[in-house]
């Protein structure tokens, strides 16, 4: 049976991970001001994390590098879809419609989880499970305060499911990837992601422009490095070692909709960083999201009790 202590250290992980995963928009905005596409500051994120990741995993590796050979499937999927193209995909979809909706599109992933794990497993999650679904969601509404949909520019749309779809495959792969170090499967992930970007930008798919140019933050000019510097390290390389480690230990579900967490977090970064005060209706969203982040956790931990209990009751029936 799994022991309470590991769970709790798997929540504690995966709320580390969406904290430092909602560093982005705070420093990625100043780049964008100075010149940055997105997609070149989401490439040189990706990849000077898997490069400052690469001594460690090869530590960890231990000379066996044949591991990511036979994980090539998922180290594939991992960086194209839950590193690359979901960032990038974010960013298309807000140049076509507003952010709130592009938010709310992207983070129905954690619902894509659900039904993928429904699927797979073919076994329904309780009701207080898909109670803590609805709340979390609605939660997650009103922190965005999202326009009506209609009208909404379709390709604006189309770019923000395929980036829920990019997400949930974030959630998926890591937790259903095991016999492999996590800093290995992370370093080579990413590598992949950043790879991709850049054949994309060389082929003209995505525009790579960067500049030298200072960048302004915290009210003061800065060199551009500084902000690069806190994307790959803290909200790339921490953030994707972290989350994948929470996942391997909370499952999907659960690391999923922990990961919801990480719109409270960049509201509060604002706050912090940027001064930009969150506002009561954001403040009341938060408390319904995390109060349905936990029905979701309890109500995981309670469908997990009662399936490892049914079979043994069944054997204590056998004469």
């Amino acid at each position: 049976m799994e022991r309470p202590g590991v769970r709790a250290a798997g929540l504690a992980v995966a709320l580390a991970s969406a904290a430092m995963f909602a560093t982005s928009g705070s420093f990625a905005r100043p780049l964008m001001e100075a010149g940055w596409s997105p997609a070149a500051a989401v490439l040189v994120r990706l990849g000077l994390a898997s490069f400052v990741l690469w001594p460690l995993a090869a530590t960890s590796l231990a000379g066996q590098w044949g591991m990511l050979r036979t994980k090539l499937r998922p180290i594939l999927a991992y960086g194209l879809l839950g590193g690359a193209a979901v960032q990038v995909a974010y960013f298309n979809a807000i140049t076509f419609i507003e952010v709130g909706i592009a938010l709310m599109l992207e983070y129905l992933g954690v619902v894509l989880v659900v039904l993928w794990v429904w699927a797979r497993t073919r076994r329904r999650p309780g009701p207080m499970t898909l109670t803590g679904m609805v709340v979390a969601v609605a939660g997650l509404a009103v922190i965005l305060n999202p326009a009506d949909l209609a009208g909404a520019d379709l390709r604006g749309v189309a770019w923000a499911l395929f980036a829920a779809t990019g997400m949930a495959t974030y959630f998926i792969v890591s937790a259903e990837t095991a016999d492999i170090p996590p800093i290995a499967f992370v370093a080579a992930g990413l590598g992949v992601g950043a790879l991709a970007l850049l054949v994309s930008g060389l082929v003209g798919l995505v525009p790579l422009r960067a500049t030298t140019n200072d960048v302004v933050m915290f009210g003061t000019p800065l060199p551009w490095w500084v902000p690069l510097l806190e994307l790959a390290i803290v909200a790339a390389a921490l953030a994707y070692v972290t989350g994948f480690v929470a996942a391997r230990q909370l499952g999907p579900t659960v690391a999923s909709f922990v990961g919801l967490t990480e719109v409270v977090f960049a509201v509060a970064w604002a706050w912090l960083l940027l001064g930009e005060l969150p506002g009561a209706v954001q403040l009341l969203g938060g408390a319904v999201l995390i109060t349905g982040v936990a029905a979701v956790q309890a109500g995981n931990l309670r469908d997990t009790t009662r399936l490892r209990r049914a079979p043994e009751a069944a054997g204590a029936e056998v004469p």
